[in-house]
């Protein structure tokens, strides 16, 4: 395989969404804070813990009635009623129509309720370890790190798109801010800020990494994404940190960008030496 290249999917190799699974991680954090809250509003009303409880036994027992939820639960049906809306306010779990097997009956079917992805995900899926495995069978099968930095370089430029369009439509000072915005809408809950003095820039500031774990063993995922960084905002970047080596936020430095330099790309891949 060689440098830039990505093999066919029909070969096995994971697709790009396989690898993101970004339709349900985006919104994992509001799943789990739905299911576990705020510790202080759980010990004062047990709210949370009981509605975890509803979500838990729809996982252990699959989709299921009020009247099955409430004698599992030992609630009332009205209890289970407001948690069952709660959680479907807050994308955990969908009312679905219950299907039937063999001779229906008279009468409307029961409803009955079932995890969404996104409340599947709260209770900790493998997809981390599923993507690891893709990694290194790619590393192993395809070409070693070569193949791993090719892979990764295609996976951010398929992304790319919509970072670029919004970093066109930006002032050249707001580019930052525009490409926060962007990578905030793919699930990084990213943030743009002045860089503290004496640096001249500003500081790209990415809370989540919904690949954190993948890139704690592949660290050719965060160098690709730091490459498009500098090719997007048409100057050199510098990644100073990354929450797959420890810290608690992906931070870049984004110099400040002069006109005589807007069409520069060099990129630092790698991370601030002090």
């Amino acid at each position: 395989m060689t440098q830039g290249t990505i093999v066919a999917p029909g070969r096995g190799l994971p697709g790009f969404e396989e690898l993101r699974n970004n339709g349900v991680v985006k919104n994992v954090g509001e799943a789990r804070e739905a299911l576990t809250g705020p510790p202080q509003e759980e010990l004062a009303t047990g709210e949370r813990s009981t509605r975890n409880r509803v979500a838990r036994s729809i996982l252990d027992h699959g989709p299921s009635t009020v009247a099955e939820l409430a004698g599992r639960l030992g609630l009332t049906q009205a209890a289970v009623r407001r948690h069952l809306d709660a959680l479907v306010a807050d994308d955990v779990v969908e009312a679905r129509e219950q299907r039937v097997y063999g001779t229906r009956t008279r009468g409307r079917p029961a409803k009955v309720f079932a995890l969404t992805d996104c409340g599947r995900d709260a209770f900790d899926q493998s997809y981390d370890k599923l993507a690891a495995d893709a990694m290194k069978w790619i590393a192993e099968r395809e070409g070693g790190s070569e193949a791993v930095a090719a892979f990764a370089r295609a996976r951010i430029a398929a992304q790319a798109s919509a970072y670029r369009k919004a970093i066109e439509a930006a002032t050249p000072d707001q580019r930052t801010e525009a490409l926060a915005k962007a990578l905030s809408a793919d699930g990084y809950a990213a943030t743009a800020r002045s860089a503290p003095l004496p640096q001249k820039g500003e500081q790209l500031c990415q809370h989540h990494c919904p690949v954190a774990h993948v890139a704690e063993q592949f660290p050719q995922l965060c160098e690709a994404e730091t490459e498009i960084f500098a090719e997007l905002l048409g100057t050199h970047v510098q990644r100073l940190a990354t929450i797959a080596h420890g810290d608690g936020v992906c931070t870049t430095f984004i110099p400040k960008i002069s006109h005589t330099t807007d069409n520069a790309s060099a990129s630092t891949a790698g991370r601030n030496p002090a």
